[in-house]
């Protein structure tokens, strides 16, 4: 019988605790400066993560959804365009595409979890106007199809990278395949500050004076309005803590893979798990795993046993992909993204953890299984 110990999905404490010093420190900083809203930790953090990803623009926004509605507002979308979406996502994606006056046309995803290239190419009509790829777990999609869809019926691309901060896909960042991308900041990120922050990201000048003027009340450099916009601005105390875990950002990358590499070795034989493609040193994939979802037959009863063992697993967004809820009007017959919702689970993973918390799960997933 396995020593129960407890191990919380994610251990937000933690998140404090490991930089206490250095944050309060910093925040001190901000505040005896009096820099609350869009002073130089703003600015300093664009150009550092600008620097990281080698793009051109970072353009700072209050959280994710933001930096997905803003890109999609410059584009100007009219009632009746369509942008394909994955169903497999969190409903910030399509609320995006819904708020800024187009349509989210739902498709399947692949066995990776990810976009299914196929799927959205049965979806083009003659309406469509763009595809939103989501970015999902820390693995950036096969763009390659994806980008010959959108130069063939001339579509633009907007990717929700929210969960995908580093994630590569043949040598290139997440974000940076279409013109702009999403990062979200939120605490439970690979890079997360301690509130909601978000970013844009785009190598296009036009798109990046648009969502500077959209997340600032529409105002330009000249400090004129020139179009109607939002008060969507990274808080300033947020980014200066951003630069903090920036520079610590590689190690935190490579502690879940690390991670990952543990629970792959052990977990791989059971023929009841699918488990998402391991940490590779060289390949089209570089995955920084956000999150560890795997499927899992008897998935309910496995949740319930490692409960009862002190692991606290989660359903990705309460177990249903954004066409399973029929308020948002989004019907659709997607059979992969279907069965998943039923065999779908998170496991833990956070660099809180250590190697023996991740074994001990492991060891109560082969106690379920007898294996």
């Amino acid at each position: 019988m396995l020593k129960t110990r407890q191990i919380p999905f994610f251990d937000y404490p933690a998140l404090f605790a490991e930089l206490e010093q250095e944050v309060m420190t910093t925040v001190r900083d901000v505040f005896a400066r009096g820099a609350y809203i869009m002073q130089r930790d703003v600015t300093d953090f664009e150009a550092e993560l600008g620097a990281y990803l080698g793009v051109k623009h970072v353009i700072g926004v209050a959280d994710g959804t933001m930096g997905l509605l803003l890109p999609l507002l410059a584009l100007k979308l009219k009632p009746g365009d369509e942008v394909i979406v994955p169903s497999h996502t969190f409903v910030a994606s399509a609320a995006a595409i819904h708020h800024a006056g187009g349509t989210p046309v739902t498709v399947d995803c692949a066995a990776d979890h990810l976009i299914d290239a196929e799927t959205a190419k049965r979806a083009i009509t003659a309406h469509t106007r763009g595809i939103m790829p989501v970015q999902l777990n820390g693995r950036t999609a096969n763009m390659e199809p994806l980008l010959e869809l959108a130069r063939r019926h001339e579509l633009f691309i907007v990717e929700d990278s929210c969960q995908a901060l580093g994630a590569r896909f043949r040598g290139r960042f997440a974000g940076t395949f279409g013109v702009a991308g999403s990062i979200s900041f939120y605490p439970s990120k690979t890079l997360g500050c301690f509130g909601d922050g978000g970013a844009v990201i785009t190598n296009d000048d036009d798109m990046a004076a648009q969502v500077r003027m959209l997340r600032d009340h529409g105002r330009g450099p000249d400090g004129n309005v020139w179009c109607w916009g939002y008060n969507s601005r990274l808080d300033n105390v947020q980014a200066a803590i951003l630069r903090i875990k920036l520079r610590k950002y590689d190690a935190y990358i490579a502690r879940r893979r690390e991670l990952a590499a543990i629970y792959d070795a052990r977990l791989r034989h059971l023929e009841q798990l699918l488990l998402p493609p391991p940490p590779v040193a060289d390949g089209d994939h570089f995955d920084i795993f956000q999150n560890y979802e795997i499927e899992a037959t008897e998935r309910d009863a496995l949740r319930a046993h490692l409960e009862s063992r002190g692991v606290r697993t989660i359903l990705q967004w309460g177990g249903k992909a954004i066409h399973q809820f029929p308020k948002l009007g989004l019907q659709a017959s997607l059979p992969y993204t279907e069965r998943m919702t039923e065999r779908f689970m998170m496991l833990p993973m956070n660099t809180a953890l250590a190697d023996d918390d991740v074994r001990y799960i492991c060891d109560c997933i082969e106690e379920f299984y007898g294996g």
